[in-house]
């Protein structure tokens, strides 16, 4: 049984890796398109939109695809009905929902210190009743571990922006044609996936199983609200206190940055998470599989993110173009941190959830809220540059306070985290050394794409260095295989 899961979650993660991987990929080129066809002034405004629309999907999701993932169920048939009960709430939410937004449009677009914005909030809330539709389904798949169907899906998303929202760009120049792509994906994703499910929606409906449910997901819930409030909350008092140009500038610096960290989170939290799920009953387990995703993680998202501090404005100018040249500072920084974020934050928050106690991930979220409100405030004061290293810097404070909980609550040895993730450090900062001394060479932009492979060289030749780490990395399944095939062509 237990190897069984083991080659599972193997292949989730394989399959989930493959999809964050290509789509990344994807969303780049589109990102580079539109940063050169639209103003930064454009892009604040759909951060304002996203902001009032993501808040309202917190509620109809309630986490009920949490539920779904990590419940144990006794039956297939107690699993869908379960679905049933989730879907049907889920849309029924969603409907309330974006009907009282689009009635109260013109008073939400006033309070978000954009009046003008009303319609198009009201056009984006289509967008709620259209994820409620998919993330049901999406759930299911989860459950099952089945991410190669995810990745066929997510690729077809992908496409949807090159197809749709450019065009639109060239056509529009405006913020509508991010809007309708956006429209345009998730309808996507809800056609697709309720087609490709085998769980398909019935008329049913239990409201002891709903109370059921919700006494369960109540907290993640609240923990989900939090987490927007983490996002969007310096998103509202930066739109209210400076231009749309600043806030495209500041919230686009983030979304470049978190789209590559994704390929690292994204790929490999939801595998995480149901790996833990499963294993939450038996300590040993669950601790062999956390330590196993938190050293091969960090070996991936460290040098990553320095590499974007390192090469902060090359990156600018090729994913945003010479318009966008004030961002460079913000997304060094902002990527520098994201790394540790990613490896000390976001994994203790799927070891929570995964333990049925996402009352610790709330009150981390509460706490890292309490600190950036004030911070946030007071940086204002002082210009943009102060915002972003304030801002940058208050992710510490975050992983500090997950630090703390995976030591004090669930016995995780600090000591073991700095072990395992200091050969990655070390290999990082000696590629950061490089990096600097080959960007001091010549400011060519050839030149300097070229010394980031040189960079890469440089991280994984000093990583090899540590013996253990090198014999963990030579023992990963898909290596061995590499060499048995290789040592089979030279027979």
């Amino acid at each position: 049984m237990s190897e069984d899961l083991n080659k599972k979650t193997g292949k989730a993660t394989l399959w989930s890796s493959v999809t964050e991987i290509v789509t990344k990929l994807i969303v780049p080129i589109v990102n580079i398109i539109l940063a050169r066809l639209l103003a930064p002034e454009a892009f604040g405004a759909v951060a304002t939109i996203t902001m009032v629309i993501t808040f309202a999907e917190v509620f109809t999701d309630a986490g009920f695809q949490k539920y779904i993932v990590q419940h144990n169920f006794e039956s297939e048939e107690e699993l869908n009905r379960g679905t049933d009960v989730a879907f049907i709430t889920n849309l029924v939410i969603s409907v309330l929902i974006s009907a009282l937004i689009t009635v109260f449009r013109h008073p939400i677009a006033r309070f978000v210190g954009s009046p003008s914005l009303g319609d198009a909030i009201a056009v984006s809330s289509l967008t709620i009743i259209m994820v409620a539709f998919s993330s049901i389904q999406m759930a299911r798949f989860k459950r099952d571990l089945d991410f190669k169907s995810l990745f066929f899906v997510r690729m077809g998303a992908s496409l949807v922006p090159l197809l749709v929202t450019v065009p639109l760009a060239f056509a529009l120049r405006n913020f509508w044609a991010l809007v309708i792509g956006t429209l345009a994906t998730n309808l996507f994703n809800a056609v697709v996936l309720t087609v490709r499910s085998r769980w398909k929606p019935k008329l049913f409906y239990s409201f002891k199983l709903f109370k059921e449910m919700f006494s369960f997901t109540a907290w993640t819930l609240l923990e989900s609200i939090l987490i927007w409030l983490t996002v969007n909350i310096d998103i509202f008092l930066v739109g209210n206190a400076l231009s749309d140009y600043y806030l495209g500038i500041y919230k686009t610096s983030m979304t470049t940055v978190n789209s590559y960290m994704a390929i690292i989170s994204g790929a490999v939290a939801p595998v995480l998470f149901s790996a833990l799920s499963r294993y939450q009953d038996d300590d040993t387990k669950f601790r062999e599989t956390y330590w196993h995703f938190f050293k091969f993680t960090a070996i991936i998202a460290i040098p990553m993110s320095v590499g974007v501090f390192v090469y902060r404005d090359l990156v600018t100018d090729l994913l945003l173009g010479a318009q966008w040249g004030e961002a460079a500072g913000f997304i060094g920084l902002w990527g520098l941190m994201s790394g540790i974020t990613v490896v000390f934050s976001n994994f203790s928050s799927e070891v929570y959830r995964a333990k049925g106690n996402p009352k610790l991930s709330m009150l981390a979220q509460a706490l890292h809220i309490a600190f950036i409100v004030p911070a946030v405030i007071i940086s204002l004061k002082f210009g943009f540059s102060a915002l972003y290293i304030t801002r940058s810097l208050m992710r510490l404070q975050f992983v500090i306070v997950n630090i703390l909980f995976m030591r004090l609550i669930y016995k995780f040895s600090v000591l073991t985290m700095m072990k395992n993730i200091f050969p990655s450090f070390v290999a990082s900062l000696g590629m950061a050394v490089a990096g600097c001394a080959f960007i001091s060479i010549s400011s060519s932009m050839v030149w300097q794409i070229f010394s980031v492979f040189l960079c890469i060289i440089t991280y994984f030749g000093l990583l090899l260095c540590f013996p253990k780490t090198r014999k963990e990395i030579l023992e990963l399944p898909w290596i061995q295989r590499r060499i048995k095939r290789n040592k089979g062509g030279t027979k």
